[in-house]
């Protein structure tokens, strides 16, 4: 029995000092590739642990969340060489013996995934009227994507993309204390060369700049990088990889400089974008006109910076708070209005519900206010209409039909134009057919209602007037 006992202790000593042996290989093995690792690691060429810059960092950390978009956008065209000349009987040859063709156009641009849900940001113009978007990540990942919400004054979209996956996603900044001077990346997919990194300072802030479709783009960052087609959606980056803009280039004409919109800004746009689908826009309850120096004047007023309030709305957030017609506005948020697009911008980046400190001038002295916004009440949309556009509309009924002699049904009748208002001064005439508001296509008395509310957060609106035969596009200045 001692004999059997002495064998398997005889055993056991031998099996702990073999498993033992593989063990201490082990750690020896794992030893040994670590410090290969660190010898490689220091032994890689001079000074390459210093060259990883704060701007390296940056870049690895977030170049990942950038994102390739590709749109491709139908354009129908039809081979009549006489298009456009008004003469119906070609219109309708051509149409017969050579029906439309569809051409499809693809063009490309940026985007930054700012959320594990794969909500990714971009310029408007990068992906409107694409029938198709589709994006590509760093790693060559490609999905689907849809629209989410877009908007255009302020050229922000919102599309999605679903994956199985976890997804990257870049840390939003904050852009109110930005300094100039201080250094910033710009990541995006110029002219399809996918993830190009730029860097440069900033070299001014609250730019104002006038876009290459005509319109003033306010309170943008300038960088000395340049931003060329493609980047547009791209984040701009401090040092600490954070996004304070988002690059656009509404410029293209510039050499050696990109602009940027803040983060600030659009953090409420992009949160309307994915709660609504559109933005809500502030409602002050009040219109605005142009100062001119003979208003000024009249008003003893000694400058022509801001604007005068032509109407505030019985019961209006403004009304509650005070305000009234006659007042001049001379800030908004300790923000000098120097014209009537200032004013609209600076409106722009408030949400309902949101308190606005506004300074006005009356009686010769300044007084200041806080006014709540509300979003407009869609049961204001005709006395908005009246008041701003200086029409007032109806269905289109069979009565109407024979009366005016129209040639379509679809629309809304002008019922009402306002002698001296801004629709009678282009010319359009009670009879006239309403087709379409901005973007927006009118065929109802809502479709109306909606885009009057929605075409009210620019200071100028395009109309599709049909008259006869025939619709011609005008732009009112209200």
């Amino acid at each position: 029995m001692a004999r059997a006992q002495d064998t398997s202790g005889s055993h056991y000593r031998k099996s702990k000092k073999t498993v033992g042996s593989r063990q201490y290989a082990v750690c020896s093995i794992i030893f040994t590739a670590y410090s290969l690792l660190l010898t490689a690691y220091f032994l890689l060429p001079a000074h390459a642990q210093e060259r990883r810059t704060p701007v390296v960092i940056a870049v690895e950390k977030v170049s990942p969340a950038v994102v390739n978009i590709n749109t491709e956008e139908v354009i129908r065209q039809r081979a009549n060489p006489f298009t456009g000349l008004g003469d119906e009987f070609f219109d309708q040859f051509f149409q017969d013996f050579f029906p439309p063709q569809d051409y499809k156009r693809q063009s490309l641009g940026s985007g930054v995934i700012i959320n594990q849900k794969g909500y990714i940001l971009t310029n408007e113009h990068v992906i409107s009227r694409a029938s198709t978007i589709k994006v590509t990540l760093s790693d060559n990942r490609e999905f689907d994507a849809h629209l989410v919400g877009a908007d255009s004054r302020s050229d922000l979209a919102i599309i999605k993309i679903d994956s199985d996956k976890p997804l990257p996603f870049a840390q939003m900044g904050a852009s109110a204390d930005i300094m100039i001077g201080e250094s910033v990346i710009a990541i995006g997919n110029p002219f399809g060369l996918s993830h190009t990194v730029t860097t440069g300072i900033v070299s001014a802030v609250n730019r104002s700049i006038k876009g290459e479709d005509g319109r003033i783009y306010s309170d943008f960052i300038q960088i000395d990088a340049s931003i060329n087609p493609g980047n547009s959606g791209g984040p701009l980056l401090n040092i600490n990889g954070e996004v304070i803009g988002i690059n656009t280039a509404i410029y293209q004409k510039a050499e050696g400089i990109g602009f940027a919109m803040p983060i600030d800004r659009a953090k409420r746009i992009v949160n309307d974008l994915i709660k609504y689908g559109e933005v809500h826009e502030a409602w002050l309850g009040i219109f605005v006109q142009e100062l001119t120096p003979q208003i000024a004047k009249s008003f003893g007023y000694s400058n022509t910076k801001g604007v005068i309030i032509s109407k505030a709305f019985k019961g209006g957030p403004s009304e509650r708070a005070g305000l009234k017609r006659g007042d001049i506005i001379i800030s908004i948020g300790n923000k000098p209005i120097r014209a009537i697009d200032d004013y609209y911008d600076l409106i722009y980046g408030y949400g309902h519900n949101d308190k606005i400190g506004i300074t006005v001038f009356r009686d010769g002295e300044k007084i200041a206010v806080n006014v709540t916004a509300q979003a407009i009440p869609e049961e204001l949309s005709d006395e908005i209409a009246l008041e701003w556009l200086g029409i007032a509309v109806d269905e289109i009924t069979s009565k109407a039909v024979k009366k005016y002699q129209l040639f379509t049904d679809s629309g809304v009748l002008i019922s009402k134009v306002e002698k001296g208002g801004p629709a009678g001064r282009i010319g359009i005439e009670a009879g006239d057919v309403l087709r379409q508001i901005n973007q927006a296509k009118v065929e109802t008395i809502k479709d109306f209602k909606k885009a009057v509310i929605s075409a009210k957060k620019g200071s100028s609106v395009l109309l599709l007037i049909q008259r006869g035969k025939y619709g011609y596009y005008v732009t009112l200045e209200p």
